[in-house]
């Protein structure tokens, strides 16, 4: 009878755990959305519209170093071209888009969801090296 309790609190917990690591749909689809987005621009050389879908940070990054512009900055960044989404995981007010040839980290901030970080790629063991990206 001991163990009984204590299974079902560890039922209950994963519960939780898996239930709250799970995004609606439609959270899921604004996520791709503004990340697709970003990477239609990006990828034609719009880069002031990308440089608009980027988090306030990034953007300030990309001002900073290499600069002169946010505009100058993505177009050194040489952001490969991005593919098709293959996964979409959305962790609160986090969420990362997996493409064929890129990853991004998009941000929900009031005004919807913004890109962090583009041009990542993964490290064994490590966090991803990321060519745009802000604090």
């Amino acid at each position: 009878m001991r163990r009984r309790p204590a299974a079902l609190a560890f039922v209950a917990a994963a519960t939780a755990t898996a239930t709250g690591c799970s995004a609606p749909e439609a959270e899921r689809d604004a996520v791709t959305t503004a990340a697709l987005r970003f990477a239609h621009h990006a990828e034609r050389s719009g880069h002031a519209a990308a440089c608009r879908l980027l988090a306030p940070a990034t953007r300030e990054a990309l001002a900073q170093d290499p600069g002169p512009s946010c505009e100058a900055g993505l177009t050194d960044a040489a952001l490969p071209a991005p593919g098709r989404v293959r996964a979409t995981d959305v962790y609160g007010h986090q969420a990362r888009v997996v493409l064929e040839h890129d990853t991004y980290f998009v941000t929900r901030f009031r005004d919807g969801w913004k890109v962090r970080a583009a041009g990542c790629v993964p490290r064994p063991e490590r966090p991803y090296d990321c060519r745009v990206k802000g604090d």
